[in-house]
């Protein structure tokens, strides 16, 4: 999916701590190590919007990602994820992310997500909780990414 980043109004971000583990024989960070940031940023965001975040009380499961990788990440560069929801469907949220330098605001690479809401008693599909929404408008109307 294309989405024009720079239209977006991302309100949350999280500093991503670089280890040396994350780094690859190509001397710049893993793709696979890059998606476990953005599942960092996807639960910041839920953490962030609900105040607190437990794993019992996940209801949400994501169901579809698509990555577009512009710049490689090297060890030395200073970045954070931000994390943006673009829509709510009944059962569904769309999410989109990138990891950005914080220092030259770089972008390296984008993230679209599809989470869907999930029952664990039914083991399927549920609708997305109206207070989760809620909660979100709340925090999207508050919130400001410094740059």
């Amino acid at each position: 999916m294309i989405i024009d980043i720079n239209n977006i109004n991302f309100k949350n971000r999280l500093p991503i701590q670089l280890r040396m583990t994350d780094v690859d024989a190509l001397h710049h960070v893993n793709n696979g190590v890059i998606c476990s940031y953005f599942d960092l940023g996807r639960l910041n965001y839920m953490k962030d919007v609900s105040g607190k975040f437990e794993l019992k009380d996940i209801d949400i499961v994501l169901v579809h990602t698509e990555y577009d990788f512009m710049a490689s990440i090297r060890f030395n560069d200073t970045i954070a994820v931000d994390t943006a929801i673009l829509e709510f469907g009944s059962k569904s949220v769309k999410m989109i992310q990138r990891i950005v330098n914080t220092s030259t605001n770089k972008c390296y690479c984008t993230c679209y997500s599809v989470l869907a809401g999930y029952d664990h008693e039914r083991d399927s599909s549920a609708p997305i909780k109206e207070e989760f929404k809620r909660q979100v408008m709340a925090y999207e109307r508050k919130q400001t990414v410094k740059k």
